[in-house]
């Protein structure tokens, strides 16, 4: 019997995973991380005073301090039967990295010993030469270094049975070239915080911090586990590469919001109280559109650690799924004709005096300041829209953007007609001849021309890859399996770099002799002139978008090796070494870095295309082929009209088309990745991947396997099914 049919009948003989009762969330929130209420419960005041300084003002922390909390969290571990520890980091490859080491140690008389100091604490040095560097370092070069990020409190993993301190680190390569996402995202975010504060102290000199903050959504299906580990592509690839649609799809649209899975549901209740105890503030669950897809969402958290946090329940979902037999699929597309999943990056600015700054304010210097931010915001993505768009490019988004429901690959801002009719307003009444004593323009009260309930008033724009939702705007575009960090180093470089050159020009008009606020509103329309093209409110899906896009002069790229090219240009070189995220090398690395991993996973996709097609759908199909000549070829010795078997014949015929057409196409297929892999140039190499394999083959042999799915026997049939994997728990 095939794995497809021990899996559906393992369905029903499965036992239930039973989970603890619901224990109050309060109760275990953080319960497994060094908080600052930790911190201060197992560090002496000096040595509490010194992490939060580092915390807050981003002060080093010398080792004679760096050894008082190395013992303290040390203890804290012990305290939670901890025996060893590890730098957890975020490299190049998309998932965590993780060396451990034990407290364990030998003293020079051959005694044991218990042991974990500043060094252990502060920097280590893992092996740098397997991960992904982009030439940055040779092979041979293996020296890196992981070092600690006191903004992100250290954690406790439990798995097994054991377990493990993790320190979340920046990982660098000997010669200081960063080999991480973190390392970028808190330059990125320093960078911002810098340049808000100045354009803050226009309204309020109090302001002496601003930070970026997060609110991911994270959208994922979940599958038998069984069921899944039956499909060679969904282990290797993480999508089907094969599979014909399901009668019943999403089109019912009965799936969305519907009543959780009981299986399903007992695997969230289990994966959120990891999450808790780790201090993930997750505050939703529900059913996604698509059958068998669903998602979860936090409370907004301070960009570096919500991205931590994001990358880390992925983790966890994906460890807890295995204790219920399910499998968690993160990729972007892992089904054919119903919804892929994406991961809504929610970002906003929030200053150490508790201002949203893109919240409307209650008086006109609040709402001035809001304006302010909102209007650089729209300006960062019309002038760095390409650099916006390689930053969410990845083999798997490609499948997605442009779909049913997702974002488009042009890049727009939607803001809601009442922000539309604010800026007109703004830009109409700010003259060039503009009369300085005309006090009115310093009393546009945007509270009283736009509704309090602000976020109710625009309805939500789904096919808009970033959009204004009341006091944050949300980057839908970005992939289920990403990590959040890129979108949120570029989106926080961007923004940086707008409101250096705000202030520059308000500060110029000033020194002209004109009034602060008056200069401010000058500034902002031009912005708002600036950046009229971004601005669409209609359907991203519709033809006339793309069109009217086009006309306007804004970019279409849906593929990723060209989207690419925007990390390299001189503009992106320049943009990220004036805010200090990355050098000329360092985005030379990580462009070549992208280039391969497109490479790579379109190489794998292909020759699973030709594996799974050759040994588990041409066999059945063709033993299948074989039974309908030997049925035609016994009624036809039987002198039986051939009239009375034509239906037979038929089947047999368009069988035989498919099962040529596959295996032709299959070998044509071989042929062309040979010929890209002898292509020396990286990018050439990918674009070649994407034109004369992806596009050329890919959808033309699933074509011919999923027809043959249809007419062979379904008894016959050793993939799982879309209408099993889907509906079957």
């Amino acid at each position: 019997m095939s794995l497809r049919f021990d899996a559906i009948n393992n369905l029903n003989n499965g036992k239930e995973v039973k989970v603890a009762g619901s224990k109050k969330i309060t109760a275990i929130f953080g319960e497994n991380v060094f908080t600052h209420q930790v911190a201060r419960d197992f560090l002496s005041g000096e040595a509490y005073k010194s992490l939060m300084n580092s915390i807050k003002a981003g002060q080093k922390i010398d080792r004679t301090m760096g050894s008082q909390i190395a013992m303290g969290i040390r203890s804290w571990a012990e305290s939670k039967d901890v025996t060893h520890f590890t730098h957890w980091f975020q490299p190049l490859t998309g998932t965590t990295a993780e060396k451990h080491d034990s407290f364990f140690t030998l003293k020079s008389d051959g005694s044991a010993l218990e042991t974990f100091d500043a060094d252990a604490l502060i920097q280590q040095e893992p092996d740098a030469s397997s991960f992904p560097s982009g030439g940055l370092r040779a092979t041979f070069e293996a020296r890196g270094y992981t070092a600690w990020d006191p903004s992100s409190p250290p954690f406790v993993i439990e798995m097994s049975g054991g377990k493990t301190l993790c320190i979340p680190t920046i990982f660098v390569s000997y010669t200081g070239h960063s080999l991480d996402y973190k390392a970028p995202l808190l330059k990125a975010l320093e960078s911002l915080d810098k340049a808000a504060v100045e354009v803050c102290n226009y309204f309020d000199k109090n302001v002496s911090k601003v930070t970026a903050t997060l609110g991911w959504e994270q959208e994922y299906f979940v599958i038998d586990e069984a069921l899944h580990n039956a499909r060679p592509d969904l282990v290797l690839c993480g999508r089907t590469l094969y599979g014909h649609s399901s009668a019943k799809g999403q089109q019912l649209e009965d799936h969305y919001f519907g009543a959780i899975p009981e299986r399903v549901y007992a695997f969230m209740r289990d994966y959120e109280e990891e999450a808790y105890k780790l201090g993930i503030p997750l505050r939703t669950r529900h059913n996604e559109v698509a059958p068998s897809q669903f998602e979860c969402a936090p409370i907004f958290e301070e960009c570096n650690l919500a991205v931590d946090h994001n990358t880390l329940l992925m983790d966890v979902m994906s460890r807890v799924a295995i204790r219920h037999k399910l499998k968690v699929l993160l990729h972007e597309k892992p089904f054919a004709q119903i919804n892929g999943s994406g991961k809504h990056n929610n970002w906003s600015m929030q200053t150490d005096t508790g201002i949203n700054l893109l919240a409307p304010g209650r008086t006109p210097k609040t709402n001035l300041m809001f304006l302010t931010f909102f209007v650089n915001t729209i300006k960062a993505v019309n002038d760095y829209s390409d650099i916006m768009r390689a930053s969410i490019a990845s083999a798997q988004n490609d499948h997605r953007l442009g779909a049913n429901e997702a974002p488009p690959a042009i890049i727009s801002v939607f803001i809601g007609r009442y922000l539309n009719k604010v800026l007109q307003d703004v830009k109409e009444r700010v003259g060039d001849n503009f009369d300085e004593q005309d006090e009115s323009l310093l009393k546009i009260d945007i509270h009283k021309s736009i509704p309090e309930l602000l976020m109710d008033n625009t309805d939500r724009n789904r096919t808009s890859p970033f959009a204004f939702t009341g006091n944050k705007f949300e980057f839908r575009a970005v992939g289920s399996s990403a990590s959040c960090a890129n979108a949120m180093t570029t989106i926080n470089s961007i923004m940086a770099e707008t409101l250096k050159k705000f202030k520059k020009e308000v500060d110029a008009l000033v020194e002209k002799g004109e009034k602060k606020e008056i200069a401010i509103l000058h500034v902002i329309r031009e912005y708002i002139v600036a950046s009229e093209k971004i601005l669409f409110e209609g359907d991203g899906y519709s033809e006339e978008w793309a069109q009217e896009a086009e006309k306007r002069g804004l970019d279409n790229i849906k593929t990723t090796p060209t989207a690419l090219d925007a990390m390299v240009t001189d503009k992106a070189k320049q943009l990220f070494s004036d805010n200090n995220v990355y050098t000329h090398a360092e985005l030379e690395a990580r462009h070549e870095i992208e280039l391969e991993k497109y490479i790579k996973k379109v190489q794998i996709e292909s020759r699973l295309m030709g594996e799974i097609a050759t040994s588990q759908i041409l066999p059945p199909s063709i033993r299948y082929q074989n039974l309908l000549a030997k049925n035609i070829m016994g009624l036809k010795n039987l002198g039986i009209e051939q009239s009375a078997y034509a239906n037979q014949h038929q089947i047999l015929q368009k069988i035989s088309e498919h099962i040529n057409n596959l295996s032709d196409l299959v070998e044509q297929m071989i042929e062309s990745r040979k010929k890209c892999n002898a292509i020396a140039d990286t990018r050439e190499k990918a674009i070649a991947y994407g034109t004369e394999v992806k596009d050329k083959f890919f959808d033309q042999v699933r074509y011919h396997a999923d027809k043959l799915e249809l007419l062979v026997d379904d008894k016959e049939w050793y993939l799982p099914k879309y209408r099993e994997m889907l509906f079957l728990r």
